[in-house]
């Protein structure tokens, strides 16, 4: 394991019915393919070694004792090998046979896991010939020359990376109580299954579904490996299932009906579980009473790492097959918790200052959403434009051309004369564009909201995003204020990929190409003037750095508490074509250093709704001392 990642595999072999010698050639086919691509944990389907369509035939002793020397040449194959293996096969103990899973590693038996839930229906009726775990005396026996204590309790492997598994057996995980909560709640962090599923209609989505919520429901990852092509047809079909999941997301799936082997190969982030589980007050109660065996695995010299799974650039972007809905629901969320703000305080009017930029424009278009659900006039939104010293053609006629088509109030103050006396009245140089130079302009914009508001008997509605909340990029009362921040809860590029989403619905046809500009145009606080040509010059991501970087690190520092190192490993991964490995270290010391020393302005945030997973809310998800320092996490980013 590196990085908390640990790279898996689920293999389906080809396979003979009842052919172990064949069956075990496969096996160690695919176990080296995997040793070779550094997979550390391999699931291979229930009864693998045998075939599990042997029916009757199990009851015959030459099949059960070519399958424990089946077991040997795996264990004389792996001894040199650091992978663990986890391989179906039959096993007798005091005159009863059971379905269990082995798991060996470089030659050894870790241990034997016996199926508990035995399907007796249909075509399957394995009680015929097995017996399950319930029945079983604890009772050591001696299996491929190997002494193995084999019982019903509860096993959780450890391997020397520090990584926690179990093992279930196929039907185990359709029980109402399978194996693996138990398992899980005694701290393993990945349940394997060695599986044996037939293909009928509309199983398969249910399979899907159902692991899929058994590794939510224990924040686990799921390996699960099916038999395939060559068992039997004889009356069913075996599709060759071969899917890992993290926490309910799907991470890897095979071609199911596929005449050929198939080796799975993906990554399971343990450190991102684990920071899941200790945040989840249910979880930890949950495991208060489990209780398992731990077996140590052997310790293991791995590989050179190198990262297999995917990593998304964009991590608050729905995908696309989610686009409509996750947009919905994110502009719902926005609109209910502004109408609910409104209806509390009898308010009819809101004061909006509209810069023609991203964050004011999507405000701006929640507050028509919110005005046209409670049957409000738009009239009652006051939409106030307020030039400065930066303040460009682009914006300010971007800004005046979307209010003017969504039908709103409009008012424009124009704040260069108040700033002129301001300076003069403080001593300050306006010709130095400093920091008092720009916070000024910003304060006496916010300034201007709250009296109007004051004086119109409404309310100020905030603008500034989630991005901005976590660089401290707003001025301290100034954009940093209002009375009820609707962005609070979105970064940049979200707002950015939902006003292009409002664009191309046909009520905003009129403000289609309007809104697209805004996207299109640099994003700036325009509080410097602009350049000859009358240009922005003033870009925010050229003074702190991309957002869609700053958003990535934002989402993986407080999503899972992930370290700036692991960071900058996942945010290679995901833009290395992009960015170079010295651009990312740069912009990512630049978040650490900002997200520390701005914390005060988040202290007394105004309120605002939660969107998504993430939320610097001061009374919710984030709770910091503004003093804390940022030491451990600066030698961090400068040892990258």
């Amino acid at each position: 394991m590196k990085h908390g990642l640990i790279t898996v595999a689920a293999a389906v072999p080809a396979v003979k019915v009842a052919d172990v010698e064949y069956n075990v050639l496969e096996i160690e086919k695919l176990i080296a393919n995997a040793d070779g691509q550094g997979v550390e944990l391999i699931c291979f389907p229930e009864l693998a070694i045998t075939g599990y369509s042997c029916q009757d035939l199990f009851k015959g002793q030459l099949l059960l004792s070519k399958a424990e020397e089946g077991l040997m040449t795996l264990l004389d194959f792996t001894r040199k090998l650091n992978i663990i293996c986890v391989v179906g096969m039959p096993v007798q103990a005091d005159g009863l046979l059971l379905n269990c899973a082995a798991v060996i590693q470089s030659g050894s038996i870790l241990g034997i896991v016996p199926k508990t839930y035995l399907p007796n229906y249909n075509e399957f009726y394995e009680k015929r010939w097995f017996a399950s775990s319930q029945d079983l005396n604890p009772t050591e026996i001696y299996l491929a020359g190997n002494p193995v204590l084999l019982s019903a309790a509860p096993k959780v492997f450890q391997t020397s990376g520090g990584v926690k598994f179990g093992v279930e057996i196929c039907e185990d995980v359709w029980a109402p109580i399978p194996p693996s909560n138990n398992l899980t709640m005694a701290g393993a962090d990945i349940i394997l299954n060695c599986s044996a599923s037939d293909e009928v209609i509309g199983k398969h989505q249910y399979l899907r579904s159902l692991l899929a919520q058994q590794s939510a429901r224990t924040i686990s990852g799921y390996v699960y490996a099916s038999c395939g092509f060559g068992e039997s047809t004889q009356d069913v079909v075996y599709g060759g299932n071969a899917m890992i999941f993290e926490n309910g997301h799907l991470l890897v799936e095979g071609e199911r009906y596929s005449f050929q082997p198939q080796l799975q190969i993906s990554q399971i982030d343990v450190e991102r579980l684990r920071t899941e589980r200790h945040t989840n007050s249910t979880f930890i109660n949950a495991q208060r009473e489990s209780k398992a065996v731990v077996i140590i695995c052997k310790p293991v010299e791995l590989a050179e790492f190198q990262m297999l799974r995917p990593v998304d650039p964009h991590p608050f972007i729905p995908k696309d097959e989610e686009m409509v809905t996750t947009c919905e629901e994110i502009l719902n969320i926005q609109t209910i918790g502004l109408a609910k703000r409104l209806t509390h305080t009898n308010c009819e009017h809101v004061v909006i200052g509209i810069s023609g930029g991203l964050d004011s424009t999507l405000a701006l278009l929640v507050c028509v959403r919110t005005f046209d659900k409670l049957g409000l006039d738009r009239k009652g939104i006051v939409g106030v434009t307020m030039p400065g010293f930066g303040t460009t053609d682009r914006t300010h006629d971007n800004a005046t051309s979307l209010m003017q088509t969504l039908g709103i109030s409009q008012m424009e103050i124009s704040i260069a004369k108040a700033v002129t006396q301001h300076f003069e009245e403080i001593g300050h140089d306006i010709n130095k564009h400093d920091t008092t130079y720009e916070n000024a302009q910003a304060r006496e914009r916010t300034q201007i909201l709250m009296d109007l508001a004051n004086q119109l008997n409404a309310m100020v509605v905030g603008t500034g995003d989630l991005s901005e909340l976590a660089l401290g990029w707003a001025t301290y009362n100034g954009d940093h204020m209002s009375m009820y921040g609707v962005n609070a809860g979105v970064p940049k590029t979200l707002i950015q990929y939902l006003i292009r989403f409002i664009a191309t619905q046909p009520q905003f046809k009129a403000q289609k190409e309007t809104l697209l500009d805004i996207v299109d145009t640099p994003i700036s606080p325009e509080l410097t003037p602009a350049d000859a040509e009358g240009n922005i010059k003033q870009k925010t991501e050229d003074l702190v750095g991309p957002y869609e970087l700053h958003d990535f690190f934002l989402y993986y520092f407080l999503r899972f508490g992930f370290r700036p190192s692991k960071i900058f490993f996942l945010a290679c991964h995901a833009f290395g074509e992009k960015y170079d490995k010295g651009t990312i270290k740069k912009w990512l010391t630049t978040f650490c250093r900002r997200f520390f020393s701005q914390q005060f302005k988040r202290s007394c945030l105004p309120d605002g709704p939660k969107v998504g997973s993430v939320s610097l809310s001061p009374r919710g998800d984030w709770r910091m001392p503004s003093d804390a320092t940022s030491t451990l996490w600066m030698k961090e980013c400068e040892a990258l």
